[in-house]
């Protein structure tokens, strides 16, 4: 990731919202070979002690499986609003132009968990993206034991244990205030990411430029 400290989000509670705002996560992973693995998926956040853990689960026997299986060491990226930001909205057009976007990632060890865990997280899960309904035909409990006992020996269950978490929150953080209120005019046309980017953008415009300060222009390294 880009290591420049203006680009990086140090309040641990916006990071943590900010996972639990995007939570279908993109989860990277190797063979011992160095094959590669990937799958998307959605993970949940437990804070347990002061420590960071996700919870999700993959399909059973499937290259991303057997990979975890002989490798647990895991990287899952939690991705949110992007976008083109031109440099002719610059108070200074004459470089080149950017792109904008939010991401946290999160290194860890992957354990599977057992027969019994999967069946509590699941519960977990689906209650949590039915908004706590737990009348819901589609929450666990209410799912008929035939469709339960066909599906649940076809996932496993993880949990990975944070061990790294690193982030960019790139929002133009090091430009000047002019070209910093334009480029939230310009992105509030398009709509859309532009617009969620823009929404971002707005809530950090009073830490970035106090009433009453002044640019220093010399205050960033590029």
């Amino acid at each position: 990731m880009y290591n420049f400290s203006y680009f990086k989000e140090k309040d641990q509670n916006r990071i943590l919202d900010f996972m639990r705002e995007n939570p279908f996560a993109f989860l990277t992973g190797s063979t011992m070979s160095g094959d590669q693995v990937a799958t998307q998926i959605p993970i949940l956040i437990e804070v347990r002690d002061r420590e960071l853990f996700l919870q999700g689960h993959i399909m059973r026997k499937t290259p991303h499986h057997k990979a975890f299986s002989q490798n647990p060491n895991a990287l899952t990226v939690f991705t949110g609003p992007h976008a083109y930001v031109s440099a002719s909205w610059y108070s200074n057009p004459n470089m080149g132009s950017t792109w904008n976007y939010m991401s946290v990632h999160v290194q860890g060890k992957m354990n599977f968990m057992s027969d019994e865990e999967l069946i509590l997280f699941m519960k977990k899960l689906t209650l949590h993206f039915e908004h706590g309904n737990n009348q819901s035909r589609t929450y666990y409990d209410n799912l008929p034991d035939s469709y339960l006992n066909k599906m649940m020996p076809a996932i496993v269950g993880f949990e990975i244990k944070a061990e790294n978490i690193d982030n960019v929150f790139k929002l133009s953080q090091n430009r000047d205030e002019k070209s910093y209120l334009n480029i939230i005019s310009e992105l509030e046309k398009q709509g859309g990411n532009s617009t969620a980017l823009a929404s971002e953008m707005q809530k950090r415009k009073d830490e970035l430029f106090p009433p009453g300060s002044t640019w220093d222009p010399n205050k960033f390294d590029s």
